[in-house]
């Protein structure tokens, strides 16, 4: 919706852990290269899912984020983030959504010996889906989502919609490692 990155996590299902039946947009600082969470809105997250009934398996361990370019490949600080938030779980899912459709995604085991795999992504029209509901998605990004200025780190309210510009494919985009299926942990 904007010229930063977003972030939250993905909802799995309780029969299958990588279908992922829901988005939860956390509030957060962005930048269009980083996503700051809220700490106590995180808090929050956690106790309405365990309240809800489901299992951290089922609402903490994919980490969903936005890239406002045309590369979904994970920067430098998408890979230090997945490692120092999700480094600990048995399991976790890094997934990228980069402008124009295109996505990365990488299951990483850390149990046993660690290993990481790229997994293709689908849409499973199979499953039941409640109609988009575009206002709600807006109104939801209006109240989670506040710029944070990369250069003077100031912080502001200010809504991101108007902000719309969104770049050409980086250069560092390789077409052949988005092709790659094991990455190395």
């Amino acid at each position: 919706m904007g010229s930063t990155e977003v972030g939250g996590f993905g909802i799995s299902s309780h029969d299958d852990l990588l279908l992922v039946e829901d988005f939860v947009l956390i509030e957060q600082w962005s930048t269009s290269v980083t996503v700051e969470f809220n700490d106590n809105a995180v808090a929050e997250f956690f106790e309405d899912q365990v309240d809800a009934g489901r299992t951290p398996e089922q609402f903490a361990r994919i980490w969903i984020h936005t890239h406002p370019g045309a590369c979904p490949r994970p920067s430098g600080t998408d890979e230090a983030t997945f490692g120092r938030c999700f480094g600990t779980p048995d399991w976790a899912v890094m997934f990228i959504l980069a402008c124009g459709g295109a996505t990365y995604s990488r299951l990483r085991f850390n149990v046993g010996p660690t290993t990481s795999k790229r997994l293709d992504v689908a849409i499973d029209y199979e499953s039941e889906f409640e109609a988009a509901d575009h206002f709600g998605w807006t109104k939801e990004y209006e109240a989670a989502v506040s710029f944070r200025d990369p250069f003077t780190h100031r912080r502001s309210q200010d809504s991101l919609i108007e902000s719309q510009s969104i770049g050409n494919e980086p250069s560092h985009c390789d077409p052949y490692w988005l092709e790659s299926e094991w990455v190395a942990s």
